[in-house]
């Protein structure tokens, strides 16, 4: 993505308002906040811990760190910060949750509905899904939506699951906390475009 006037004028995503006043500068830009995005969902994956007796899968900060990555850098650069997440975990970097790493896992689902969501709610940030916290309830909805339309089924085949129980395993106690994150994050993203057009008109 190439930095221009207009863009710097009207910036799209939260990362548009990053300077970069060349092509060579807004690639080196891009590439920088990719390898940050990767890293960041590899750490939030850290902060996560299992319940067996509710759910094989684990409660954790990721999803919340991908929702924002997406909303912060558009479809592009957050679709290629969750396939460089997806893949170099797949390959053995240990930065999916809790320090594992490979795809022989039942959770394996959830990783490829990150990449998805990421690209969504990045896709609908760009168009200013993120400025309203009624548009942001709803961005983050459709994110959520995303990630257990591939994490659920995933988890039903892995583990042998019925609808119901895959259902009951991998979403229903996850939902308080999407709700949590939820408002949290319909607070933060447009409150940064606030501040950001508030800054931008003082200065």
């Amino acid at each position: 993505m190439v930095a221009s006037a207009a863009t710097i004028a009207a910036p799209r995503v939260l990362a548009d308002l990053l300077p970069a006043s060349t092509r060579a500068a807004a690639i080196a830009r891009d590439a920088v906040l990719v390898l940050a995005g990767a890293g960041a969902v590899g750490a939030s994956a850290q902060v996560a811990f299992t319940i067996p007796q509710i759910s094989p899968v684990p409660f954790v900060l990721t999803t919340f760190t991908v929702l924002l990555v997406g909303a912060a850098f558009g479809p592009l650069r957050a679709g290629l910060a969750l396939a460089l997440y997806l893949a170099a975990g797949a390959a053995g970097v240990p930065w999916f949750t809790e320090g594992t790493s490979g795809y022989a896992m039942p959770t394996f689902g959830y990783i490829i509905g990150f990449l998805a969501a990421a690209v969504a709610v990045g896709f609908l940030a760009e168009r200013g899904g993120d400025r309203t916290i009624v548009k942001t309830v709803g961005l983050m909805v459709v994110g959520n939506v995303i990630m257990y339309a591939f994490g659920v089924p995933y988890l039903a085949v892995a583990l042998d699951m019925s609808a119901s129980q895959a259902l009951e395993a991998g979403m229903v106690p996850f939902l308080a906390g999407d709700f949590v994150k939820l408002v949290f994050a319909a607070l933060l993203l447009p409150g940064t475009w606030w501040a950001v057009k508030r800054f931008r008109h003082e200065d």
